[in-house]
């Protein structure tokens, strides 16, 4: 059986990896990634596309200054856009994040099932727990990094604009400005209760390792006046 030292430490460990799960169950869930805003002028209307989405779902609303405005849309993203580059970034955007998810999740089963026994495997041990809770950090920040590149230099947002507003192409677009939702601010926690999870395991290793030095070192570590010469 764990010390009970250990299984506080691994438990603390094993909410803080859990909780980098949920946070990316509902990262994924979500479709407050971001908000896009396209203005738009033609020989009819002037006014604004603005576009909120997130990797799965997201609404269309259009502000016009004058012109006959559509109503609003609601739209699936990956089923809104053709086959293009904009398409296969985003894929490989929910792919990076449900390998994320995945990985999140067996870190939290490694930390739970260290709180409850001492597994003679290295690779079930801290090491596990380094390796799992530090490739979830790496994929999450692989997603957000991918996110931004297909929305800022791959105008994802404009594709998705000119897909559900045919009689706005290209042409008509006078600029976009973007801003980020709690959805896509929500990756730093991923990355910040990752990082949590290994610090605490890190002091527990730590702590560990004195502890055996304290044991192979007695004579070291005694009181001076209880050593006999």
């Amino acid at each position: 059986m764990p010390t009970v030292k250990k299984t506080l430490m691994f438990f603390s460990s094993f909410v803080t990896s859990l909780g980098a799960f949920v946070v990316i169950s509902s990262i994924l869930a979500t479709q407050e990634w971001i908000r896009s805003t396209i203005a738009i002028r033609d020989s009819s209307s002037n006014g604004s596309v603005i576009i909120t989405y997130g990797l799965l779902r997201g609404k269309s609303v259009q502000e016009l200054n004058h012109g006959l405005a559509e109503s609003d849309k609601s739209f699936e993203v990956l089923g809104t856009l053709s086959s293009s580059s904009q398409k296969t970034l985003h894929t490989v955007v929910l792919v990076f994040l449900v390998l994320s998810l995945l990985t999140s999740l067996l870190s939290a089963g490694l930390t739970l099932y260290n709180s409850i026994s001492n597994p003679y495997q290295t690779f079930l041990g801290p090491s596990g727990v380094y390796t799992w809770s530090g490739l979830c950090a790496a994929f999450i920040f692989i997603t957000l990094l991918l996110f931004v590149g297909n929305t800022q230099s791959n105008h994802l947002s404009e594709q998705l604009a000119q897909k559900l507003y045919p009689t706005y192409p290209a042409s008509t677009h006078q600029g976009t400005s973007h801003s980020y939702g709690y959805s896509f601010w929500l990756v730093l926690l991923v990355i910040l209760l990752n990082v949590a999870s290994v610090v605490v395991i890190i002091f527990y290793q730590k702590a560990r390792y004195q502890r055996k030095q304290e044991q192979r070192k007695p004579m070291e570590y005694a009181p001076r006046d209880g050593i006999l010469f």
